[in-house]
């Protein structure tokens, strides 16, 4: 009676290990695929953007042309300034730690 039983597994132990090579293994079969920019924070005047390649971008200049309102979180404003000028690049929002922002955008093959 086991011997049935385990013929089966057997066998589609062995079926699956034949089908395995001819699975996908990426999620997007569009020809796409992503890639990461990271803001880190470091004050106003040192927060900087780190893009894809390794280039490093102060954007301390472009931060200081916002006015930030009183009460508001200096952080969280001049954070949610840098943010809103990469999505008008394509950027979007991909996780956050305390000190940085990653944001992530889709690009062909």
């Amino acid at each position: 009676m086991k011997s049935p039983r385990l013929f089966a597994c057997l066998s589609i132990i062995a079926l699956a290990a034949l089908l395995w090579p001819r699975l996908p293994l990426h999620a997007q079969s569009n020809g796409a695929g992503n890639e990461y920019l990271t803001i880190r924070w470091g004050g106003r005047e040192n927060t900087h953007v780190v893009r894809p390649g390794g280039k490093v971008e102060f954007i301390g200049p472009e931060l200081r042309k916002f006015t930030r309102p009183d009460h508001a979180d200096e952080r969280a404003f001049y954070l949610n300034a840098a943010m809103n000028g990469l999505v008008k690049e394509g950027w979007e929002f991909a996780g956050m730690n305390p000190d940085e922002i990653v944001m992530r955008r889709t690009v062909a093959r």
